[in-house]
């Protein structure tokens, strides 16, 4: 079995649950605590990645460029990453800064059957002389055949691997296995899996990925991300140790990050919500809740109603002002519904 690779999304993912306001002190002492534990890449930045600083998905408290090399002076025996979405951020602008300031690793994310659209990116990382992975988002929206057909184009542009990305948490157990391991068969290069927690399927999901051929699990510290979080590292981590398979990381110092730092960075303790069953039910992007939630407020509707019809229209990240529409038109139609309602009373 091929060494399995860590990618530790804490200081990325969890950016969402914090509305991008993850301060350098906590990136600093997160990053002494983790370097050298065995987790192959810290990710770092904004929660949409390089770029994305904006106030349509959220404005984060410090700059790309001082997130990494703020990351980049603790990190020394393990790797840092950033995670790029084309269209989000840019090469000129965004992606070759990052390079320069020492990010040794660059996840590549579009949705599942946009490959094509990395194509620039990719071959411009591997140009660079630094690691690139392709990611898959939203994989339950296209078939395994489809997949791998994205894959196998990312493989083409010199990506080291490619990571399927779990991103409304909406995973059931065979989804997993036929995906991955689909893809293990089929591929020559590195098949990784990165798990929300929606249906609280994060950890099992990604034990699955592992069992099904992926050698890169990627997740985060205490679960600390979008929606219901993400693969809990430590849990599975624990979990593997007990079923005696091999991870080469030191479980205690992924322990000591989460209650030394992450505990401190969360506004609330992640958990399952049923907001957040419904966005992994609907299918729909976990990062998408906190825009959900405030506009179910404004418009005094049902945060669940928003997602399932999200669902229904196939949204996916980057389609934030879709929400607010939704939302509107939702509302307009309760009071259409309210007012029939009352004409009948009569």
């Amino acid at each position: 079995m091929q060494k399995l690779k860590f990618f530790d999304s804490t200081l990325r993912d969890g950016s969402h649950a914090v509305k991008h306001q993850i301060t350098l002190k906590q990136i600093s002492d997160y990053c002494r605590i983790v370097d050298g534990s065995g987790v192959y890449v810290v990710i770092v930045g904004h929660g949409n990645g390089l770029g994305a600083s904006s106030l349509q998905v959220g404005l984060s408290l410090h700059s790309d460029k001082e997130m990494i090399t703020t990351a980049r002076k603790e990190l020394k025996k393990t790797k840092l990453g950033a995670l790029l979405i084309p269209g989000f951020g840019t090469i000129k602008d965004d992606l070759a800064p990052a390079l320069e300031a020492g990010v040794d690793v660059v996840c590549v994310g579009i949705h599942c059957t946009e490959a094509d659209i990395t194509q620039q990116h990719i071959e411009y990382i591997v140009s660079q002389g630094k690691e690139a992975y392709g990611v898959l988002m939203m994989y339950h929206m296209a078939s395994k055949e489809r997949l791998l057909e994205e894959a196998k184009k990312m493989q083409s542009y010199g990506a080291k691997g490619v990571i399927i990305m779990d991103s409304a948490g909406s995973s059931t157990p065979k989804m997993v296995t036929d995906v991955i391991g689909h893809l293990s068969d089929n591929l020559e290069i590195e098949i990784g899996f990165h798990a929300h927690n929606n249906l609280s399927m994060a950890v099992a999901s990604s034990l699955l990925a592992i069992e099904s051929g992926a050698t890169i699990i990627d997740g985060t510290t205490r679960g600390f991300g979008a929606g219901a979080g993400n693969c809990q590292l430590e849990a599975l981590l624990a979990l593997m140790q007990k079923m005696s398979i091999e991870t080469d990381v030191d479980l205690y110092k992924m322990l000591d990050a989460s209650e030394d730092v992450v505990r401190k960075m969360m506004l609330k303790p992640q958990e399952v919500d049923p907001v957040s069953i419904v966005s992994g039910l609907a299918g729909v992007f976990s990062g998408f809740s906190p825009h959900v939630r405030k506009a179910a407020d404004k418009n005094g509707i049902d945060a669940r109603d928003i997602f399932m019809e999200l669902g229904r229209r196939k949204v996916v990240a980057g389609q934030e002002d879709i929400i607010l529409a939704v939302a509107q038109e939702l509302a307009k139609k309760k009071i259409r519904t309210q007012k029939t309602s009352a004409k009948r009373s009569r």
